[in-house]
């Protein structure tokens, strides 16, 4: 169990994929029996998050070869991979094939930098509409937006440099998933932590929010999952 310190008011308790570990953010002065014993009276919750978790299928390693299955904005695709000498692309077609046009002597991280490559440009195209539209609704103004692959979240916020962070597994959920993550990430530009009032601004900005985080924690999951 991992406790952290901060200016809250309440306790708050999270289980965290992949492995169930247990976070406590706790007020500054609550004394240390007080957080155990907050803990002990979820720990039924606790260990049905955990099992949740163990249950949860997630992508097996992937090869980046003929006929393996990639999703795209919620989508499955089967991959097919082109040899070819002219510069690596990918393009989709038919809605059920991910094209991976690629020199025959590319290994699979090679195979594997190009489409997560394609995967960052799709995302990023999609993005800036996205990130005004929100921005304007909830009446915030993002100075900055990025994409990196990140293992334990879906999105962070540097609420000092009013930037964003999304991660790249975004690529493959469905869009409405993104739409949550950018609001998600927003809000706190408006409340720092997860406090009732972060939770009733989601509501306020995006009725059905609730929706779309089920749908990030549906497969396909990546070797780790996603804290929100």
């Amino acid at each position: 169990m991992h406790v952290i310190r901060k200016a809250v008011k309440n306790l708050h308790l999270s289980v965290l994929p992949p492995s169930g570990r247990v976070r406590v953010t706790a007020p500054l002065l609550m004394n240390k029996e007080a957080v155990r014993m907050a803990v002990i009276t979820r720990l039924g919750w606790i260990k049905h998050q955990q099992t949740k978790f163990a249950n949860q299928e997630r992508e097996t390693e992937r090869d980046y070869v003929t006929g393996e299955s990639h999703y795209y904005f919620g989508q499955r695709y089967r991959l097919n991979v082109v040899n070819h000498n002219s510069p690596a692309h990918v393009i989709v077609r038919n809605k059920s094939t991910i094209d991976l046009y690629i020199p025959e002597t590319s290994d699979t991280a090679r195979r594997g930098r190009v489409l997560r490559e394609w995967y960052r440009r799709e995302l990023k195209t999609l993005l800036p509409p996205l990130v005004e539209k929100w921005g304007s609704i909830i009446g915030v103004d993002v100075a900055e937006w990025r994409v990196r692959r990140m293992k334990t979240k879906w999105g962070s916020c540097s609420i000092e440099a009013h930037r964003i962070w999304l991660n790249l597994e975004l690529a493959k959920k469905p869009v409405q998933c993104l739409e949550y993550t950018i609001v998600h990430e927003m809000v706190h530009l408006l409340e720092r932590y997860h406090t009732r009032r972060f939770t009733a601004l989601v509501d306020d900005f995006m009725p059905r929010w609730r929706e779309a985080k089920a749908l990030l924690g549906q497969y396909p999951l990546a070797h780790a999952t996603w804290d929100y």
